[in-house]
């Protein structure tokens, strides 16, 4: 009999109602582990109650205490984050090391968050008019959702709760399904950190439990990353209702390789961008446009790096582990179906690979595909998986224009040994992320992550200051004030309690 992974509310496990539950399976097997509970509507609410009803006390605990909480549950997962990367190798089947580095990046955020007191600092003028003064404040909004994907069961979150916590807001997590338990070990580690019961909450679920965060008024804002139309359906939905929104979609990442580039340099940053944590990652690079004579000799040298991979269960010595669901695998199996179908030229097939792993687990290999087109369905849609993709093109300009006529807007990056052309491109592409050689330009906590066009919908990207403000609204306060009152003596030093 397998465990059922629960919601947490209140800072313990809640069984919720419902009676429904989904599989968890582990992908390098295909063997359920563990079955999801999935809320109805009176889990859902039960759970966002709870994180109601812990906002107002959370709001008006000092900075100084909040900010203790934050440094002592970054304490605890830096000593404990493999115990988090087995858990996310186990449900998402990307390899350990990806699994550890996954955690890494979202502590970045949460070291950002532990110096947040900077970031809610207001202003202050004096006497902006006679006896008259005028300063601004930032606050929290109250419950706060947010809905994770599954390529990132805990660094995704982590771009998100830390700074909402940090800035006094509560929060309802909605995990991915497909991999629950990150989300549980989070809460957990919470609480160890002395978070205060319901400032956190984990609701697990499917499209109920995401329309019940949408729309109860008692959530204030909604933090997604998925799929173009899912987020499109999450920023109408929730604005419709009232929220803020901040709704991260998809991508068709383009790498542009200049015929000066290092094509070795390049080889390489294709493979890792193309093929780690077999491409389930919304800022991979499934595109790589090779401008002018250099084609034949850069898809040469990535074949021959991708060869090399080896395939299999990600907690052996593996590169490449396998894709999250079988249907999933199938499903990018059918994009290389149909890109051979249009004339589109298999360099390495992954639909043969042989794995180092269960029978039954989801695999497909690393896949190279040349000679593609802009009019094939391997190039147009987001595949989200270990398929990389070669378009050919004659100039810079005809790569540019390849670039800024996607409809996507994600990350980007270029190759090239030319600063004048790198600048350039930097100037000219109309992508939120660029990267110089640098393939996949995921900026450091302290900026903010988010695309252009239809890679995110509302005003707001993730972390940096613009989470800090996302997560806090302002409010401008005119002062006057009569003589001061006499406030006693006390010699003792000052505490920030």
């Amino acid at each position: 009999m397998t465990d059922t992974v629960q919601h947490w509310r209140d800072g313990e496990i809640f069984a919720g109602g419902s009676g429904q539950t989904a599989p968890v399976t582990n992908p390098a097997t295909g063997e359920i582990t563990a079955r999801v509970a999935l809320a109805d509507v009176a889990d859902a609410r039960q759970v966002i109650d709870a994180a109601a009803a812990a906002y107002p006390e959370w709001r008006d605990t000092s900075l100084a205490k909040r900010t203790q909480v934050l440094f002592k549950f970054r304490e605890l997962l830096d000593e404990r984050k493999p115990e988090l990367a087995e858990i996310i190798t186990r449900e998402h089947g990307k390899v350990r090391s990806d699994a550890l580095g996954e955690v890494s990046r979202g502590q970045e955020v949460v070291e950002f968050a532990c110096g947040i007191p900077h970031l809610l600092k207001g202003g202050f003028t004096e006497n902006a008019s006679t006896k008259v003064d005028v300063y601004s404040v930032r606050q929290p909004l109250g419950p706060v959702a947010i809905i994770s994907p599954f390529n990132f069961p805990a660094m995704v979150p982590m771009w998100f709760f830390p700074l909402a916590i940090a800035a006094g807001n509560t929060v309802v997590l909605k995990p991915s399904e497909k991999d629950p338990s990150a989300s549980l070990w989070l809460a957990a580690l919470w609480a160890e950190a002395g978070l205060p019961a319901g400032v956190f909450n984990v609701l697990q679920g499917d499209k109920t439990a995401v329309d019940e965060l949408l729309t109860n008024p008692k959530i204030k804002s909604v933090s997604f990353v998925g799929s173009t139309p899912i987020a499109q359906y999450v920023y109408a939905t929730g604005t419709a209702a009232g929220k803020r929104v901040q709704a991260l979609g998809g991508a068709k990442n383009h790498a542009v390789v200049l015929p000066d580039a290092d094509l070795d340099l390049a080889a390489d940053a294709m493979v890792n961008a193309g093929f780690g944590s077999a491409g389930e990652r919304c800022m991979a690079i499934s595109a790589c446009v090779a401008v002018g004579p250099i084609a034949d000799d850069l898809v040469a040298k990535i074949a021959e790096r991708t060869r090399t991979l080896k395939t299999g269960d990600g907690t052996g010595a593996v590169d490449m582990g396998p894709l999250v669901t079988e249907a999933h695998r199938d499903k990018v199996a059918s994009y290389i179906d149909a890109g051979e179908a249009a004339g589109a030229k298999i360099v390495v097939d992954g639909r043969t690979v042989e794995a180092d792993g269960g029978a039954a687990g989801f695999w497909l290999g690393p896949t190279l595909i040349d000679e593609v087109t802009p009019d094939m369905s391997v190039y147009t849609d987001e595949i989200f998986g270990p398929v990389l993709s070669v378009v050919r093109v004659e100039s810079y300009d005809e790569a540019l224009e390849l670039v800024n006529a996607n409809p996507f807007g994600n990350g980007t990056a270029i190759f090239t040994n030319d600063g004048g052309a790198a600048r350039r491109f930097q100037n000219e592409v109309e992508v939120g992320m660029v990267g110089i050689n640098v393939p996949i330009p995921v900026p450091m906590a302290y900026y903010s992550f988010g695309g252009w066009k239809n890679s995110l919908f509302g005003d707001t990207h993730a972390h940096g200051t613009e989470g800090v403000h996302f997560f806090t609204r302002a409010k401008a306060v005119t002062s006057r004030w009569l003589d001061p009152s006499h406030g006693g003596i006390e010699l003792g030093f000052p505490q920030n309690v």
